[in-house]
Formats: structure tokens, C-alpha cells, sequence
């Protein structure tokens, strides 16, 4: 019998995946283009600082984008999908793909919510056939990145917060039913939405926050 309450909410990057997506990505590009380097590390450099300036935590200061400046969207698309191709889809444990498979033979909308940038975070959901995916990025990707977040929805940190929120009142689902996986401590903010929780490879903080909550700890790895 399906669930249509019900709706699993994955992180991507050390959860769903045993690997950093956008690390691979920005390693990738600037193989490709070694000429980019000096101005993407000033740039990251100079939009870390300036974050840590105006009051943000190290963890969301440093996830800026500089090092995608002077990208374009297009070039991002196509090299997110040769790299899932080529490389991430080998980096999937096995647990990944049957938890998913299991949510769907419950008749549960998997939806994945990473702060990776969303070129990537699409072709890994589309990789493992999951409904949903939110990644970071504005709504309309057009032209050269300028490694600014402004105007994109950001799925990060207390970001995910809303964006759970808000998509299980549009797919009426009951959060009290509905699945949370998370890897890192900043993860535990959504996760605690959910009815069900379990930490995935947890850092040490959430693997202590998952001890005084009673959630589920488990080891998906390559």
C-alpha cells in the first residue's frame, strides 16, 4: 500500500553520495581551464571574508561561490552530466540505492535538498531517479556566474528549513510521517522536521545530537 503523505528528504553530498559533488565539479573545471584559478581563489577569498565580516558562520561563509566565477551555466550543465557520468555515479553505496528504491515501493516522493549548485544536484537526481530536487541556484540560469549568491534560493544550512516547509504544504504531505537523512549537524535543522530521522555517516555533532533524539545512525559507504 503507497503513502502519499509521506515524502523522503535526502542531502546529497556525503549522504546519498560517498563523495563531494561540487568539490569534483570545481576540480574538474579548473583542470580544464587552469587559467581561471587566480581570479576564482580571489574571488572565493574575498566573498569568505567579507561574509565573516558582516556576521556569518565560518560553515556558510566558506560555501560561497567564487570559485564558479566567470563560469557559464551552460559550461556547468553539460560538465555536471559527464561527471555523474563518468565519475559520481560509481561513488553511490549501494544502501543509497535501495533506500530510495525502498521509499518508492512505500508509494514516498523522494526529494533531494543539497547545497550543492544545482547543475550538479539535478544530474544526480536524475542518476537516481529521485521526484524532486532543490540545489543552490537562482530561478532563471542564464549568461557567466559572477560567484554571488544573490537572488538564489539556498539550500544550506538553516536554508533547508523553508524549503522542506514549503514543499510538503504544496505536496500536502504530514511532516510527522515523513523521512529525513542528513550528514552533517547543519543537516539536523530539517531533519528534525520529519517524523523520521536518520543520520547518514553522521559528523561527530550530529552523531550526538542523533544519540539524545533516538534517531537511527547508519554507515552508507563506498
Amino acid at each position: 500500500m503507497s503513502d502519499t503523505d509521506v515524502a523522503a528528504y535526502f542531502d546529497l553530498d556525503g549522504t546519498l553520495l560517498d563523495a563531494s559533488s561540487e568539490k569534483t565539479l570545481t576540480a574538474t573545471l579548473l583542470k580544464k581551464r587552469p587559467w581561471r584559478l587566480p581570479i576564482t581563489m580571489s574571488m572565493w577569498t574575498l566573498r569568505c571574508l567579507g561574509s565573516l565580516v558582516i556576521g556569518r558562520t565560518w560553515y556558510d561563509s566558506a560555501r560561497n561561490r567564487g570559485h564558479f566565477t566567470l563560469s557559464t551555466w551552460k559550461e556547468l550543465d553539460a560538465l555536471s552530466k559527464q561527471i555523474v557520468k563518468d565519475n559520481l555515479s560509481k561513488k553511490v553505496p549501494q544502501q543509497s540505492i535501495d533506500r530510495i528504491a525502498w521509499h518508492k515501493q512505500q508509494g514516498h516522493r523522494v526529494v533531494i535538498i543539497s547545497a550543492t549548485i544545482v547543475p550538479m544536484a539535478e544530474a544526480m537526481a536524475e542518476f537516481l531517479g529521485v521526484d524532486e530536487v532543490y540545489g543552490c541556484g537562482p530561478e532563471t540560469r542564464q549568461g557567466r556566474l559572477s560567484g554571488s549568491e544573490k537572488g538564489w534560493v539556498v539550500p544550506r544550512n538553516k536554508g533547508k528549513i523553508n524549503i522542506v516547509k514549503n514543499d510538503a504544504a504544496k505536496n500536502h504531505h504530514d511532516l510527522t510521517k515523513c523521512w529525513g537523512y542528513g550528514n552533517s549537524h547543519a543537516d539536523a535543522h530539517f531533519m528534525e522536521l520529519c517524523g523520521n530521522a536518520m543520520a547518514v555517516n553522521p559528523d561527530a555533532r550530529l552523531a550526538k545530537q542523533a544519540e539524545a533524539k533516538g534517531w537511527e545512525q547508519v554507515a552508507w559507504k563506498m
